[in-house]
């Protein structure tokens, strides 16, 4: 009796533990990427990384998600990651985009973050996929020197590392590194390592195990415009007699190597390529369509070096500072334009109103460190909502303009860390009764009856003292 007995515990023991096991497995342990390529883009201030990813499914159970790794020093810097599974080969692929959200994991090596792939399929055993992922770093080239002249070339540095960082086995991996120019003063090498032109080659390296990692320093030339917004504050207002009013307010920083000694606007107007390389004098702000009404001041007063340009797809502004930026500079200015308002107000299906525009900001190449878009509903408007693609903080104000009674409900949307990629559409749905149109002409109709009658009366009425 006693061997059945101990037959049947040590049955039911490795039945638990195998199901223990099975319940205790994760994805890293299925998952494998049979090859990776990693292209780093340093030609500008904004750091830009396209990864391609052939995931392969080596366990016996689907997989719909897939883990991306990286160091907590990069998650502080992170903008934005996308993620894009490719369908068919050649000519006959498709892209589609996939859901990406960060994840919390316990325990994980060395303060890693993560963010959650979800596919769109399951991926069953024995399955691969190839999975195209972009994702944008701001503020993650350090100047050094930290101070430069007005006639010095920038240089900067870029940590990162040779291997991709993941939680799961790779069996190949290859990393591009491309710099603005040839001038490169060193790099890291962790062989195979390979320079060609303005292109620095890692690997291809093999069989690296989960949270391989080898830091690498490059130290190069970049004279871009490290032109950083460090707050904008962007006023929607919508106006139901045919105009939207558009006003931006720009806190603008050059965040490259801070300039010492004295400038010389002589050496600067003679010579700007050498005596103002880091510098930047112009930028460029990309405006909807149909612009009118615009203008570009600061606390003095109106600027007048502006160029407009516009035609029927975009409106271009060229604008330049009172005097060109240097790192560490300032400046403070002021956009303003109008819109018509039939090209980005609509009426939805439940006869609710919602605002169609764009979320960022319209200079080109720039970092945004706070963004706040604050959109004015006219007054009367019901039951505002915001629907953004992306995470903001969102709340409710009230302001008060001319002739105004019970105040005006702003949309307030914010939003740290914004780069040109997030300058996508956002709508703002409201509920509106046409009859709140006439309040105000019937505020001035009535006060300007009320002065007359009032004016006729005082001509009426005698007030002399009569004996």
């Amino acid at each position: 009796m006693e061997a059945p007995i101990r037959a049947r515990q040590t049955l039911a023991l490795v039945i638990f533990s195998l199901l223990f096991f099975i319940c205790r497995s994760s994805p890293s342990d299925q998952l494998l990427i049979s090859n990776a390529e990693r292209r780093i883009d340093l030609t500008s201030h904004i750091v830009k990384v396209f990864l391609t990813l052939k995931v392969e499914n080596a366990g016996s159970t689907p997989v719909s998600e897939v883990l991306l790794a990286f160091p907590p020093a990069q998650v502080d810097h992170l903008a934005t990651v996308e993620a894009l599974a490719t369908k068919g080969k050649r000519k006959k692929t498709t892209l589609a985009r996939l859901e990406v959200k960060p994840t919390e994991i316990p325990d994980a090596p060395n303060g890693t973050k993560y963010f959650t792939i979800y596919l769109a399929n399951p991926l069953n055993s024995g399955e691969s996929a190839t999975i195209e992922v972009l994702y944008i770093l701001t503020h993650s080239l350090e100047p050094f020197p930290a101070e430069i002249g007005q006639s010095e070339s920038q240089l900067v540095f870029y940590r990162d590392g040779a291997f991709i960082l993941s939680p799961y086995h790779i069996k190949q991996q290859t990393t591009f590194i491309k710099t603005p120019s040839t001038k490169v003063e060193s790099f890291t090498r962790v062989e195979p390592t390979s320079r060609a032109g303005t292109e620095i080659k890692y690997g291809p390296y093999e069989d690296r195990p989960p949270y391989s990692f080898s830091p690498i320093l490059v130290h190069f030339e970049n004279n871009s415009p490290f032109a950083v917004v460090e707050e904008l504050v962007r006023e929607i207002e919508i106006s139901h007699w045919g105009n939207l009013q558009v006003t931006e307010q720009y806190t603008l920083v050059h965040a490259g190597a801070r300039h010492k000694g004295v400038f010389s606007r002589v050496d600067y107007q003679s010579r700007p390529s050498a005596f103002g390389v880091s510098s930047f004098r112009y930028l460029l702000a990309r405006l909807p369509p149909r612009v009118h009404s615009v203008y570009y001041r600061d606390e003095i007063g109106n600027i007048s070096s502006s160029h407009l340009r516009t035609d029927s797809r975009k409106s271009e502004l060229e604008i330049e500072p009172r005097y060109p930026l240097f790192g560490g500079w300032k400046a403070t200015f002021v956009i303003g334009y109008g819109l018509p308002l039939q090209d980005f107000l609509f009426e939805s299906s439940d006869d609710r109103r919602y605002l169609n525009f764009t979320f960022g900001c319209p200079l080109l190449e720039t970092v945004v460190d706070k963004l706040t878009t604050k959109v004015v509903l006219p007054e009367g408007s019901k039951d505002p909502s915001a629907v953004v693609p992306f995470p903001v903080e969102q709340h409710l104000e009230t302001k008060y303009s001319y002739l105004d009674v019970v105040g005006r409900t702003v949309v307030v949307l914010e939003k740290k860390n914004v780069v040109p990629v997030l300058n996508s559409h956002f709508q703002v749905y409201y509920t509106f009764k046409p009859i709140f149109m006439l309040a105000e002409p019937l505020m001035l109709a009535s006060a300007f009856f009320l002065f007359f009658v009032a004016c006729v009366a005082y001509l009426h009425i005698d007030l002399s003292i009569r004996k």
